[in-house]
Order: C-alpha cells, then sequence, then structure tokens
C-alpha cells in the first residue's frame, strides 16, 4: 500500500553507493538507503499484503525481481539480508520460504493470532500502537528537522485533500504516510519499525471494509492529524503526546462501532 523509494542508485552499471551518496548534501546523505535495504523492506510488504504464513513458499528470486521491478542481483542482497535477520529461510534447491521468526509482527505467530474483526484483539492492536505512537510522537517534537516536519505536513495536508474530494485512498495512503513520518521523526528505528508492522495488522481490518468510506471519523482524523502536527511543530512533546492519544482513542471507538454493527447489525 506504502509507496516505496527508487532503487536506482543500487543498480548495477550505476554509480556506487558510496559515490552517489558523496555527491549528495550533508542532509541527503543522512536519508540515503542502499538499494537493496529497500528491497527489503518491498519483500515484507509482500509477504504481509500476500498473507502469507511461516513456512509459506516464496517467489523466486527471479520473480521478486520482476515483481519489483529490479535486478536479481539487488534481490540476492536483500535476501541475505532477510535470511540474516530470521525473516527468510533459503533452502537450495527448494527455494525461499516465510520463516517463523517470533520477533516478527506480521509473518510470525502474530499474523496467525490477529484476528481483525475480534474486538479483543482490535483492541490490543490498538493499546499497542497507543504506546508505541504516543514515544514517537513525543520525541519527534524535539527531534524533527525541517524536512522531516515538511514530510509530515504534506502528508497531513494530503489527507485532508483526500477527505473533501472524496478520494479513499488518497486519504488512506496519506494517513500511512502521516503516522510513518511522524515514527521517522522520532529517530528511533525500533519506533518506526513497531509503527509499521502494527498499521499492518490494522491494515487487516481495514481489508474488511471499514476504511471503504469517507465520514465524520474521516474529517476527525484530518483535525487530529493537524493537532499532532502542530504539537510536533512547535516543539510540544507532552501536548503531541495527548493528541495522538486522543486520536488513536477516537479511532479505535469508529473500528468499535463498526465490527460491532457488521457482526450483530
Amino acid at each position: 500500500m506504502n509507496d516505496t523509494p527508487a532503487i536506482a542508485a543500487a543498480l548495477p552499471g550505476q554509480a556506487s553507493p558510496a559515490a552517489a551518496a558523496a555527491a549528495k548534501g550533508p542532509d541527503e546523505r543522512r536519508d540515503y538507503r542502499p538499494g537493496y535495504e529497500v528491497v527489503a523492506e518491498r519483500i515484507l510488504d509482500f509477504i504481509a499484503e500476500a498473507r502469507l504464513v511461516p513456512g509459506d513458499r516464496m517467489p523466486t528470486e527471479n520473480d521478486l525481481a520482476q515483481q519489483l521491478n529490479t535486478s536479481r542481483a539487488v534481490v540476492r542482497e536483500a535476501v541475505k539480508i532477510l535470511s540474516a535477520l530470521g525473516r527468510v529461510r533459503a533452502h537450495k534447491g527448494r527455494g525461499l520460504f516465510v520463516a517463523d521468526d517470533e520477533g516478527m509482527l506480521i509473518t510470525s505467530r502474530w499474523g496467525a493470532f490477529f484476528r481483525p474483526v475480534d474486538l479483543d484483539h482490535v483492541l490490543m492492536l490498538f493499546e499497542f500502537r497507543r504506546v508505541q505512537e504516543m514515544a514517537a510522537s513525543s520525541l519527534a517534537a524535539t527531534r524533527a528537522t525541517p524536512a522531516e516536519l515538511r514530510t509530515i505536513e504534506l502528508a497531513m495536508q494530503e489527507c485532508r485533500h483526500g477527505f473533501v474530494h472524496g478520494q479513499v485512498d488518497v486519504f488512506n495512503q496519506a494517513d500511512d504516510d502521516f503516522h510513518a513520518a511522524v515514527a521517522a521523526a522520532s529517530h528511533n528505528t525500533f519506533l518506526v519499525s513497531a509503527v509499521r508492522d502494527a498499521r499492518r495488522l490494522q491494515r487487516q481490518s481495514s481489508a474488511i471494509g471499514i476504511h471503504d468510506t469517507l465520514g465524520e471519523g474521516t474529517r476527525s482524523a484530518v483535525e487530529e492529524h493537524e493537532a499532532i502536527y502542530r504539537a510536533i511543530r512547535d516543539g510540544r512533546s507532552d501536548e503531541a503526546a495527548q493528541a495522538t492519544a486522543a486520536h488513536l482513542d477516537r479511532t479505535l471507538e469508529d473500528y468499535r462501532r463498526e465490527i460491532q454493527r457488521r457482526l450483530f447489525g
């Protein structure tokens, strides 16, 4: 669902990563990511979106390269990283498989455990999100760079655009981008990963149609995003955390009502 960065810098025949980074300014060098790292993240996205579980066979390296529009060499390096992290298993002569790593939210037991129409499961997921995202927004208020603030602001504005023009897909993408941008501005890699993985699980609930219309809940989300952004922009850590908590609490109520409506009419 999320847009992915271009990986041209990592393709054969182009400038090396070091040379590419050296040609950029200080801010761009800090934001540079190797192509194999980007592709590794996209492979994890594929596993989540395809609902693969531990033990499931994955596409071959050639097939992944074609699907991700990159080279087999880059995919091979990405697979090495994922294998080292325990997220993918490569069996010689048999292919690639999703690993049974209990450290992952998506492809471990948590993915199989989570039921998107179970109110208790949705409640637990939002409790988890509340802890992670309150911390992320609080840290972002003291650590966000001007470029990161601009990224958060643009995602916030795109959310409003999607709502005003009735574009569900635009709003949903911008919503993802907003929360990811706030997490990135925390400058804490573990929070970035936790926020991303929890939202992937939440999309399983969205997939049953909870977010297929734009109503009052969406209007509230737009306003809540703006409150979070303003608090982060102004360096108000406590207010950023509380605005995030209010946003997630209200969103949970939307999920609760919709699930109950679907189950009980």
